[in-house]
């Protein structure tokens, strides 16, 4: 069929098609459409010109479909549940029953508290449902990964938020510092001149040349901490303060929690820096979607939960 010929085809055609098909009579066709008998009788004869058939002919008892007819009849069949399909509203998301695999993406300083709790919400709710938590770091490009679906949503505090992605604050945490139970300086008391003097432990960025609110905080004041170790998993760190005398500087949420189990102090930053700030972003190609909007109201509670 040429492309002229195909243009013509619209959702009116198609039901008069499957109609006189399933009719099979002009008269029948128009009183059920609604139509004059004329003007179903003109686009039978449109029709016609488009297929190349004749569509239905003349029998002993009525008209009846030529071969090519009863093709076209579920060919019509099928073209008009296609276009009600994309017509209709999408189904209603029903967490319970979805097998959906959701991909997350978040910084490895959210997995002891808030991560934990996203995957228990999703179990109870959603047991069917999978969930893929993608690590960020320097060589990620976490907005191309939005962008072409690799990725649902992301989770992090960024010092320049992109613009084309949408934005929702979960939570804001102090920062503090972390050492050793038995360092001299839990007893001294943390001055600005010890925290200046003492080995840091700190994270390998997340993001290409990110420099965090600690650091641009002291770089204001005139003032840079002496960085000695890297790690890219803050899972290491309560192994590494134990047994070790490095200072390491993070939210008071993650601070706490090492605390509880491990020989820590946490100690109060001895300058006054922002608080760190954790936000959401997602891509508009599933800002509507429900599945994602689920799973964005997920994450919000559990951080409403873990922080409030």
């Amino acid at each position: 069929m040429s492309n002229r010929l195909m243009d013509q085809l619209d959702t009116n055609l198609l039901r008069v098609l499957y109609t006189l098909l399933t009719e099979r009579s002009v008269t029948r066709t128009a009183l059920k459409l609604g139509q004059s008998q004329p003007a179903i009788s003109n686009m039978l004869k449109r029709l016609r010109e488009i297929t190349g058939d004749a569509i239905l002919v003349r029998g002993r008892n009525g008209m009846t479909p030529t071969d090519r007819g009863h093709e076209l009849l579920q060919l019509a069949q099928q073209a008009l549940k296609l276009m009600e399909s994309i017509a209709s509203p999408a189904p209603d998301f029903v967490p319970a029953n979805t097998q959906r695999v959701f991909h997350l993406g978040a910084p490895d300083y959210l997995s002891v508290q808030l991560l934990p709790l996203v995957i228990g919400k999703i179990r109870e709710v959603a047991p069917q449902a999978g969930l893929v938590i993608h690590a960020l770091n320097a060589g990620f490009d976490y907005a191309a990964a939005l962008e072409n679906g690799e990725l649902d949503c992301v989770i992090g505090n960024w010092p320049d938020l992109p613009p084309h992605l949408h934005i929702a604050q979960l939570f804001e945490d102090e920062v503090v510092c972390m050492v050793n139970r038995n360092h001299p300086v839990v007893s001294k008391g943390l001055s600005l001149k010890y925290y200046l003097e003492m080995a840091h432990l700190a994270p390998t960025p997340y993001m290409a040349g990110h420099r965090s609110i600690i650091d641009s905080t002291l770089a204001e004041m005139g003032h840079k901490r002496r960085i000695q170790m890297t790690l890219p998993y803050f899972g290491m760190v309560p192994y590494v303060l134990a047994k070790t005398d490095l200072l390491f500087t993070t939210s008071r949420s993650f601070a706490q929690q090492c605390a509880k189990d491990w020989p820590i102090a946490v100690l109060p930053a001895p300058v006054e820096i922002p608080k760190m700030r954790f936000f959401m972003l997602w891509h508009e190609r599933v800002h509507a979607a429900q599945e994602v909007q689920w799973l964005r109201r997920v994450i919000a509670e559990a951080a409403g939960e873990v922080f409030s």
